[in-house]
């Protein structure tokens, strides 16, 4: 008897960025690898099948998720992106920003068949703007330079191909918070996947990382007591409990 086919995941961690002449144009991410292996191989515990990579440009990021529409998927499809960031936006690590709607235009029914009846998740950590919620940034996942765009950010939403769920660190307009001991909103998403949490069904599971960032978390030093609310959006089109192995 033959065993199912495994999920699949795909981790993108950036921490270090350069532009075209090679000239450091942001921060580095402290940090944010060493949760990104854990997240990856809490995910390999859970029996997901992990493709972790590290710095990977605009470009290559795009031919990564072209790259899913080739593999055998299993019940669900996880991706967890971390980088540098603006509203509707995340960045290469050659400074380049890959648009979300050109992520999901990647995994529609259309580009990406083998998909189209799969849950499709993503956690996205990630500045969403430069404001800062009141509530450290040691060090933020905003980036320079800030290309132009629409400023529609309600296409992003619209743009979410069917069976997806997208979770983003932080609000539209706000920073996502980070330091050498990793970001709230992963940080959180770990613990979760460790704990009895992971049985929930998704949007349970959701909301509980909601509660925890926004009660339990909050920066120190330069901006000793500002927050981060995380929010989600979804048109999943009944429960699934990706975690609960």
């Amino acid at each position: 008897m033959s065993q199912p086919r495994q999920s699949r995941a795909l981790v993108i961690v950036n921490t270090n960025f350069c532009s075209s002449d090679s000239d450091v144009v942001c921060q580095t991410r402290a940090g944010a690898k060493r949760e990104a292996e854990k997240l990856s191989n809490i995910l390999s515990r859970l029996n997901y099948k992990v493709k972790l990579m590290h710095n990977k440009t605009a470009k290559e990021i795009e031919d990564l998720y072209q790259q899913e529409g080739c593999c055998e998927h299993g019940e669900y499809f996880v991706s967890i992106i971390s980088s540098h960031g603006k509203e509707g936006i995340i960045f290469g690590c050659d400074s380049e920003p890959v648009m979300l709607t050109r992520i999901f235009q990647i995994l529609s029914s259309e580009k990406c068949p083998v998909l189209t009846k799969i849950p499709k998740i993503f956690f996205i950590q990630a500045c969403r703007g430069k404001e800062f919620d009141q509530g450290v940034v040691v060090e933020c996942d905003s980036g320079e330079p800030e290309p132009e765009r629409e400023p529609d950010c309600f296409s992003d939403y619209l743009s979410i191909p069917p069976q997806t769920a997208v979770m983003f660190a932080c609000s539209p307009g706000y920073v996502a918070f980070l330091n050498i001991f990793g970001s709230m909103f992963l940080q959180t998403l770990l613990k979760v996947l460790e704990g009895e949490e992971r049985h929930l069904a998704l949007n349970c599971l959701m909301t509980r990382i909601n509660w925890e960032v926004a009660f339990c978390c909050q920066a120190r030093g330069t901006y000793e007591g500002c927050k981060e609310m995380p929010c989600f959006v979804t048109n999943l089109l009944q429960e699934v409990f990706p975690f609960s192995a």
